[in-house]
């Protein structure tokens, strides 16, 4: 528990870390992000219907590509929903060692545009993106986007605990 001063800060009930596992094949990526949706709800997380939907946009692209990009090597996908004061970070992790990155893509082109779009909501937003290593040598892709514009401190990609600025973030 934080304090401020002498006074402790406990946190608020909708704060907190959710972490589950689901089969890489395509029909998990609409089956999360119903539940995630659903544990937003019954946290009564505040978001708005916009933060709400980039949210679970955003995990469908990640989750999406990971499916598609590394399900060979890695059979079952982690994904992780932390929420903290003001902002909501989503991740998901596999064993495949290769870090995606945003490409610019052929406009006549139907595909590679996901982590594009992840990359624009959350700076839109107000937030970060990125990606990194694991100590198993997969990767773990996540997103922060803040409740509001007022709050752009989201938490360091590294865990809840730390804040930097979402321009910073790796």
């Amino acid at each position: 528990m934080e304090s401020r001063g002498s006074v402790p800060v406990r946190p608020r009930t909708y704060e907190g870390v959710w972490r589950f596992t689901v089969p890489a094949l395509d029909a998990s990526v609409p089956r999360t992000r119903r539940a995630v949706g659903e544990l937003l709800e019954r946290q009564r997380v505040p978001v708005g219907g916009e933060t709400a939907h980039g949210v679970l946009l955003v995990l469908s692209e990640l989750l999406t590509n990971a499916v598609r990009h590394a399900a060979l090597l890695s059979p079952e996908i982690a994904v992780e929903v932390a929420v903290g004061t003001g902002w909501i970070r989503v991740s998901v992790e596999d064993n495949h060692p290769y870090r995606p990155t945003a490409l610019e893509t052929d406009p006549a082109g139907t595909g590679g545009r996901g982590l594009l779009l992840v990359r624009e909501i959350a700076r839109e937003a107000g937030g970060g993106f990125g990606a990194e290593h694991t100590a198993g040598g997969g990767k773990t892709v996540w997103a922060v986007l803040p409740f509001d514009r007022a709050r752009p401190e989201p938490p360091d990609p590294a865990g809840p605990g730390r804040v930097t600025s979402p321009r910073t973030a790796p």
